[in-house]
């Protein structure tokens, strides 16, 4: 299970990426192996400001819907538009390619309060 050592996790298998004021986000390795083949990834919530865990979109796989939620609290200034075409991104490159959404966070404390790698290792029994 690859869980890199530069992001935070959530315990609801989110990752985040932050760069200044700015992070990325998106589902975990564990996550997509769970969900299984990713068939369709909507996200409706550009430009909304939502509040650390509200759901920003949903990912639709052969076995299941499930949402997919804030980590931190933020705007969403872009989607990975890449995803409307190839939602199987998500499977083969969880934390490059596949990545969901581009936030600005409005509470940037909140990053620190997230899980770090090992924890999220823990989290999942790893």
């Amino acid at each position: 299970m690859n869980i890199p050592a530069n992001l935070r996790y959530t315990e609801d298998h989110e990752w985040i990426r932050k760069e200044g004021n700015i992070a990325f986000v998106g589902v975990t390795d564990y996550a997509q192996s769970e969900l299984g083949d990713v068939v369709f990834v909507e996200i409706e919530t550009v430009g909304e400001t939502l509040q650390k865990g509200e759901a920003f979109g949903t990912i639709e796989a052969v076995k299941t819907v499930s949402d997919s939620y804030m980590p931190v609290s933020g705007t969403i200034i872009e989607k990975n538009e890449k995803l409307d075409a190839q939602p199987d991104l998500i499977n083969k490159d969880p934390y490059g390619e596949g990545w969901m959404i581009k936030i600005e966070m409005t509470n940037p404390s909140e990053y620190d309060e997230l899980l770090t790698p090992e924890q999220y290792k823990a989290h999942i029994g790893q």
